[in-house]
C-alpha cells in the first residue's frame, strides 16, 4: 500500500490507505449524512470493496484515493485524491479528482485543502494536462469545493450519470475541469 502522496498540508496527511482505516471507513460510508448524494450507504461489504479497489487502483496507476488525516490527531477522516473513472464517460478518458468526509469534519475547508494537495500532485508529480471533477447537480456543498478550487463549469459537458435510470434525482450531472498551470518562465 505504499504509492507516492501529495505533501503533507497545513492541517492535513495525505497517505496511502491502511488496515486499520477499513472500519472508520466503513462507518462513514453507511452514514446517510455522507452518502445523501449518491444512491445508497454501503454496507460492510461494499464499503471493503471499495476499500480494496482503491488500493488497487493505487497500485495499477500510482496514485489515488489518498487515506486523509488530521496531522493533529493522526486520524482517518476520510478520503481527497485521483481516480481513473471505472465507467466510460462522455468526456473521457480522464482522471477525476474526489473527497468523501466524515460527516464530522464537513465545514472546516478539509475537503478544499486536501483538493489543492491532491490537484498539485497530479499537475506536477503526475504530469496530467486536465483533471476533472463531477458530481450530483443536486450535491452543492461538492460543486462549491469545486469553485473554491478554481474549477471551471463545464455546462456543455454536464450529463446524465448512465449508472442511473432517467429521472433519478442524482441522474443529472455537473462537470468541472481545470487544466494544467501554463509552465512559468
Amino acid at each position: 500500500m505504499n504509492a507516492a502522496a501529495p505533501a503533507p498540508t497545513a492541517r492535513l496527511c495525505l497517505r496511502a490507505w491502511r488496515e486499520a482505516d477499513r472500519v472508520p471507513f466503513r462507518a462513514i460510508n453507511a452514514d446517510p449524512r455522507v452518502m445523501a448524494c449518491f444512491p445508497s450507504t454501503l454496507d460492510d461489504a461494499q464499503s471493503d470493496a471499495l476499500f480494496d479497489r482503491i488500493v488497487a487502483h493505487h497500485a495499477q496507476h500510482g496514485f489515488g484515493l489518498w487515506a486523509l488525516e488530521l496531522k493533529t490527531a493522526s486520524r482517518f477522516i476520510g478520503f481527497t485524491g485521483l481516480a481513473v473513472p471505472q465507467w466510460h464517460p462522455p468526456f473521457g478518458p480522464c482522471v477525476e479528482i474526489g473527497w468523501r468526509l466524515a460527516h464530522d469534519h464537513w465545514g472546516h475547508g478539509y475537503a478544499t485543502e486536501a483538493a489543492r494537495a491532491a490537484l498539485d500532485f497530479g499537475f506536477q508529480v503526475v504530469g496530467l494536462k486536465e483533471i476533472v471533477s463531477f458530481t450530483a447537480a443536486v450535491n452543492q456543498r461538492s460543486e462549491h469545493v469545486m469553485q473554491r478550487l478554481g474549477m471551471r463549469h463545464d455546462v456543455d459537458g454536464d450529463f446524465d450519470h448512465p449508472a442511473l435510470p432517467a429521472g433519478h434525482r442524482l441522474a443529472r450531472h455537473v462537470l468541472y475541469r481545470m487544466c494544467a498551470p501554463l509552465p512559468s518562465d
